[in-house]
């Protein structure tokens, strides 16, 4: 499944991952500027969070409280090991049963499980994105 999306189009790339994704444990895969962030902030503020979300780069995760639960967005693009993210807990925000958003999934892919979606943001131009369930 495949979505290609403008920029100015959050919403519809949002509610696209909402309804078709198979678990709650988002995995965002796209090189650097391809948009994860961006897109993450927008499905963080649709998940009902009212505070803006912003990228966790230094501190690993942000935690984020809405009225449907926990909301973790996770950025491991600095971490060196994947001990780094056993060390913050990573394995009890995983069955923690609630959504776990996590930018640079490949640092740390031995560490997650089968129940997770594999999303793929690629730039097709300045201001297009293909976003692909993997």
């Amino acid at each position: 499944m495949e979505l290609t999306y403008k920029l100015q189009e959050l919403d519809v790339a949002v509610d696209y991952i909402l309804s078709n994704t198979k678990s709650k444990t988002l995995l965002f895969y796209g090189d650097m500027g391809a948009g994860k962030t961006t897109l993450i902030r927008e499905l963080v503020k649709a998940l009902g969070v009212q505070d803006t979300a912003s990228s966790p780069t230094f501190s690993l995760v942000n935690h984020y409280e809405s009225e449907k639960g926990p909301v973790f967005h996770f950025d491991f693009y600095r971490i060196e090991d994947d001990t780094e993210a056993l060390d913050i807990g990573l394995e009890d925000y995983l069955d923690s049963g609630a959504w776990n958003l996590i930018e640079w999934p490949e640092k740390i892919e031995r560490l997650l499980g089968d129940n997770t979606q594999k999303l793929l943001i690629q730039v097709e131009s300045e201001d297009t994105r293909k976003l692909k369930f993997c």
